[in-house]
């Protein structure tokens, strides 16, 4: 499976300021950033992987991974698995636009961003919880930031 960016950044940038009615939004019981990102990447492509343990998928608000919505158990899910999406991490001039941002705090990461353009040395994103679409990486303030590239 090859991930198509550019179906997933279209995607990005039409539901960053609105919610897809398709999906549960969890901006009001803990944050929706991850599942946003988690319907980035499955709009980009990626099928989802039906595990109760290990997987990452959504069928509904009660039955869904915690990979799915939650940023440390998708970033986990990401580095350490074997099925797609997968990622590895990578310095900040090997990121490319359909990746992921992680943001931390100096205690967890706390917060997931999607890549939706670089320009310039510019990064910018779209985000959900505190909605954005193609808002530059340094409006935002945190401890550090991990990137993670998306493998084909």
């Amino acid at each position: 499976m090859k991930y198509d960016r550019n179906k997933a950044i279209a995607y990005a940038n039409k539901y960053a300021l609105s919610k897809n009615p398709e999906y549960y939004y969890f901006g009001g019981i803990g944050g929706d950033c991850t599942n946003f990102i988690s319907q980035c990447l499955h709009a980009g492509g990626f099928d989802m992987v039906y595990d109760d343990f290990e997987g990452w998928f959504y069928v509904n608000p009660n039955f869904r991974s915690a990979s799915w919505t939650g940023v440390e158990f998708l970033r986990n899910f990401l580095l350490q698995a074997d099925a797609a999406p997968n990622g590895e991490i990578v310095g900040r001039d090997e990121l490319q636009e359909g990746d992921i941002i992680f943001l931390n705090n100096g205690l967890r990461y706390y917060h997931s961003l999607f890549v939706s353009k670089i320009e310039n040395g510019q990064i910018y994103v779209c985000a959900h919880s505190f909605a954005a679409q193609n808002r530059n990486l340094n409006d935002y303030k945190f401890f550090k930031s991990e990137f993670v590239h998306i493998k084909d």
